[in-house]
């Protein structure tokens, strides 16, 4: 407890309790009567993530979007007249992997200029999720999200040797990289700069 207060005095916080949001009375609030005034609003400010980067997995709809485009795929590689059931099941595991691979576990930095003065730009998008906590709910949905593709993959090929050597493969270059043990981890100095 006594160590708290001394990091929040440190910090310059105060040691009681938290200031409330205005409107929320004489308690504490930052309205009319607290001394505190209109200097401690952040009135027309967009966000206050340091890098978005951080938090887009948390956003309202992506997951929902995310399985739309999935579903997408599959229905435009369905569309494909010459593509039997099992070839469209393996290439929509394949093409979803390489292209969350290809973003999640290559592209490096953030897209946009950030104030964190370049702390991020050697990290790859997966290693900035949730500033790098692991097991959150964002990074298990996109843990489970390529195993469940693979599992319905492997049924609707019938578990072919050919099509299951292809999707375990596939599944692995995916699912690897997303281990904790391999958090910074750059395998033989492949994409290190």
């Amino acid at each position: 407890m006594e160590a708290g207060k001394r990091c929040r005095a440190a910090n310059g916080e105060r040691a009681g309790p938290a200031r409330g949001l205005p409107g929320d009375g004489p308690e504490g609030g930052q309205g009319p009567g607290n001394g505190h005034g209109a200097a401690g609003m952040n009135v027309g400010v967009a966000h206050s993530e340091v890098n978005p980067n951080t938090r887009v997995m948390n956003s309202r709809g992506i997951w929902l979007a995310y399985v739309i485009s999935v579903g997408v795929l599959h229905i435009v590689l369905l569309s494909i007249p010459f593509f039997s059931i099992p070839v469209v099941w393996t290439l929509t595991n394949v093409i979803h992997n390489l292209v969350m691979y290809l973003l999640l576990h290559t592209v490096k930095g953030t897209p946009f200029e950030t104030p964190d003065q370049g702390k991020d730009r050697l990290l790859t998008h997966w290693e900035q999720i949730d500033y790098g906590t692991q097991c959150t709910s964002s990074r298990k949905f996109l843990s489970i999200s390529p195993v469940v593709l693979y599992l319905l993959t492997s049924f609707y090929t019938k578990y072919d040797p050919a099509h299951f050597v292809i999707n375990t493969a596939s599944l692995l270059s995916v699912l690897l990289p997303k281990l904790p043990q391999f958090h910074g981890v750059r395998v033989f100095g492949i994409n290190k700069y």
